[in-house]
């Protein structure tokens, strides 16, 4: 109905007196409201990366030169080092002539010259002050810290005053530096001490000293170039290698899920629920867009900046399958959502060409949609099974189907979605009683049945039957922090900010009505018989994934905290016990770390599993070791990781230089029995923890009891190797913490259920340690707080 309304809008008739045009004012009228609107976005967008770029001056300051230079000029002075004199005398004397013209012109131009200078010194240095790192080396518990690092905050906090938008500080962030190859190789041998042999130790050493004399000299030369040559040394490749080049599913294996909040559960109408989480993404994407989000979001009161280019990448994108890699796209200026309802996909618009739709609008929308009498078309209910299959097939199957006619421009309505909201028919909550029931949420917020997630959009936004709510991700485009710091900025806003009425319906008034567009399908017994390759690939998969999730509440961060522990560097060494409990012996151990102290930084690896903390391991398992002993090692182990961490956060990792190196070995065609020993290592306990309070900015006027009703459980991932653990853990609030423990079911060593039992025997043998050195913590059960 559309496209023949777009049609009668204009016509051309031939008649005995002529042409005659006839033509529809109203729609000629929102064509040209789209236009400029469009053209408006457009302008908007420039404006704000020029002011971006020019942080921290503004354009003020250009007048402001511009002026003065023309006051001296006017006295015959001359303040831009020659330029205007250069620019009168060559160039506008051969246009204008000697006149008054060619002189004001040259001084203008001349100045803004000098302006644009200026600023490029200044971001200069500014990249200098944040190349500085001394701070992170800082003891928190210290009374004081260096006068150096005093004087590196007041400058920074004075520098956030002049009001920096999301992306100020980019251009003026560092690069990530190369560490040296002697560094880089004997950090790797430490790592692997409590895990080898005494002769695998030795047999590693000799391999590694005779890579450093030989071929790793030449690999860390092409290295140096690079880091020269490239905003980030080691970025563009992890992207590809990593993610873009894998040819297994993606779900489960790459994809990850975040929950709701637990325990705040205002409606229970799902189409409310979606109509607010798709009201508040589209109000943070504006934000985004605007680039009115603080760069210091994940370090709010130190002022520190972060590389802020993923968030950029978390709207309106989508992962493309291609025969040998894949690619991400990313569009501008997208005013729909893709919808996917009982096997159906929809395509519903959240802009009505002049405003952001309102939530109640939005809800009448999705509550056409769910009341339809929908019945998929041949194929349609099993569609994204694609996307959940193998990469090569999926791109083969693409190229061949949905490469013409309604199947291209059906798809191309879904991968340029702004996201996908799919409206689920499952009911899943959080039961402090029955941990089985947030395993299961888990499992569909994972994998779903396979065909009713579109695995390839950086996010889909999946809403219970029961209006709970949860995400899944996509991960080459970017990393669970932004994702996080999205999150809350939405579950605030829609649980909070908004709200729901006493029905459990939206808030507002609804003054435009709209309806979804059904998307369209021609997929044969062919494409369908495609379609059933996935779908076994992804069944197999999901039959054998294990999810086990905890959500501990008898201590929490602020038990911790008075012991003058990190909190993560006590939760890591108790996951380093509860894996020896389970496995009986060390591994690999992979933590997460951020890199975007950088441009263009992504993640590091903190390995977590060190000496310090198998001794401390030990201790525990050993019944003759006095509890003081097993203080000490405790606190000596956290305080190796916590330098790990740092080390991991400021450019001094092992991986990704090693990862690196082997790219660069791979290129030249080298033959490294070094890199074919170590090279993939096999991390079977990969960690995570999910990262909390990133809209504190926004939240700062919220009540405690409105905090702690918006405690999420975090999120988590698939198992990382056939034969390991893959655990994600976030802090929440001072006496909480959760844990998502992911294993293989076909792997005969690993039982996430068995290791949920360890873990909890582990934090309480580890609470027992402190029992006599703090009062016991209070918890947090069902939001209400209880003192034991």
């Amino acid at each position: 109905m559309a496209e023949a309304h777009s049609i009668s809008a204009l016509s051309l008739t031939l008649t005995h007196d002529g042409i005659s045009v006839s033509y529809d004012q109203e729609l000629l009228r929102d064509i040209w409201h789209a236009f400029s609107r469009g053209y408006k976005r457009r302008l908007l967008r420039f404006k704000n990366d020029f002011v971006a770029g020019i942080f921290p001056v503004n354009l003020s300051s250009l007048v402001f030169v511009i002026g003065i230079a023309i006051v001296l000029a006017f006295f015959n002075m001359d303040n831009t080092l020659g330029i205007a004199s250069f620019l009168r005398n060559y160039i506008f004397f051969y246009i204008f002539g000697p006149g008054i013209i060619s002189k004001y012109l040259a001084v203008c131009i001349s100045g803004t010259l000098l302006w644009l200078l200026l600023i490029q010194l200044l971001r200069l240095s500014i990249k200098t002050l944040l190349s500085y790192k001394g701070w992170m080396y800082e003891n928190p518990h210290q009374k004081s810290i260096s006068t150096t690092t005093k004087i590196w905050f007041q400058i920074l906090h004075l520098i956030s005053k002049s009001g920096p938008m999301l992306h100020s500080f980019q251009g003026a962030l560092p690069r990530l530096p190369l560490p040296s190859l002697d560094d880089t190789l004997q950090r790797h041998l430490l790592s692997l001490k409590p895990i080898t042999t005494e002769k695998e130790y030795n047999e590693i050493a000799e391999l590694s000293e005779k890579f450093r004399k030989g071929l790793g000299r030449r690999l860390q030369r092409y290295l140096v170039i690079k880091s020269y040559l490239s905003t980030n040394y080691v970025t563009d490749w992890w992207e590809e290698y990593i993610y873009n080049r894998q040819r297994s599913p993606i779900m489960i294996n790459s994809n990850y899920y975040g929950f709701d909040t637990l325990n705040l559960h205002p409606t229970t109408s799902q189409s409310a629920r979606a109509a607010n989480i798709t009201w508040a993404a589209c109000r943070f994407r504006r934000l985004v867009d605007r680039q009115e989000i603080s760069p210091f979001a994940i370090a709010p009161k130190t002022k520190v900046p972060f590389c802020t280019m993923q968030y950029q990448r978390l709207f309106n994108s989508c992962r493309i399958p291609g025969e040998e890699t894949d690619s991400f796209r990313h569009w501008h200026d997208i005013n729909h959502i893709a919808v996917y309802c009982k096997g159906c996909w929809f395509k519903l618009p959240i802009h009505n060409g002049k405003r952001l739709l309102e939530p109640a609008e939005l809800q009448d929308a999705f509550q056409q949609i769910i009341d339809g009498d929908l019945t998929p078309a041949s194929g349609e209910e099993k569609l994204a099974i694609f996307t959940a299959g193998e990469r090569t097939h999926w791109a083969h199957a693409r190229k061949k189907y949905f490469n013409s006619g309604i199947n291209k421009a059906s798809l191309r309505v879904i991968e340029r979605a702004a996201f996908v909201v799919i409206l689920d028919e499952n009911e899943h909550g959080y039961d402090p009683n029955d941990p089985s029931k947030l395993d299961a949420f888990a499992h569909t917020l994972l994998h779903g049945k396979g065909y009713d997630r579109w695995f390839d959009k950086s996010i889909n936004f999946i809403v219970l039957k029961n209006g709970k709510v949860g995400i899944n991700t996509e991960h080459s485009w970017g990393d669970a922090a932004v994702t996080a710091h999205a999150m809350e900025y939405i579950l605030l806003n829609d649980l909070i900010r908004r709200g729901y009425d006493k029905n459990g319906n939206c808030i507002g008034q609804k003054e435009a009505v709209l309806s979804a567009e059904r998307l369209k399908w021609q997929l044969d017994d062919v494409v369908q018989g495609q379609m059933e390759v996935s779908l076994q690939v992804a069944n197999k998969l999901i039959d054998d994934v294990e999810m086990a999730l905890l959500v501990w509440t008898e201590f929490g961060k602020g038990f911790i905290k008075k012991l003058k522990i990190s909190p993560d560097a006590f939760l890591q060494a108790c996951l380093q016990l509860t894996y020896f409990r389970n496995q009986h012996k060390f591994s690999l151990t992979y933590e997460a770390s951020m890199t975007r102290l950088f441009r263009e930084g992504r993640t590091e690896t903190v390995r977590s599993c060190t000496t310090q903390s198998s001794d401390f391991v030990r201790s525990m398992l050993d019944k003759n070791c006095p509890r003081e002993e097993r203080l000490r090692l405790l606190r000596i182990a956290s305080e190796r990781h916590q330098e790990l961490y740092r080390d991991a956060m400021t450019g001094r990792g092992i991986d990704r230089h090693l990862f690196a190196l082997y790219v660069v070995q791979r290129y030249l065609e080298e033959e490294s029995p070094f890199f074919n020993k170590i090279f993939p290592p096999s991390y079977l306990l990969s960690t995570s923890q999910t990262p909390l309070n990133q809209c504190d900015e926004d939240a700062k006027d919220l009540s405690s009891e409105a905090r702690a009703s918006l405690v999420s459980a975090g999120g988590g991932f698939g198992p990382v190797t056939d034969t390991g653990y893959g655990v994600s853990y976030i802090v929440a609030g001072e006496n909480q913490f959760s844990f998502h423990i992911s294993s293989k079911k076909s792997a005969p060593n690993t039982s996430s259920k068995k290791f949920r039992s360890d873990l909890i025997q582990s934090l309480r043998d580890m609470h027992a340690l402190f029992a006599n050195e703090s009062s016991k913590p209070s918890s947090v059960t069902n939001g209400k707080i209880k003192t034991k």
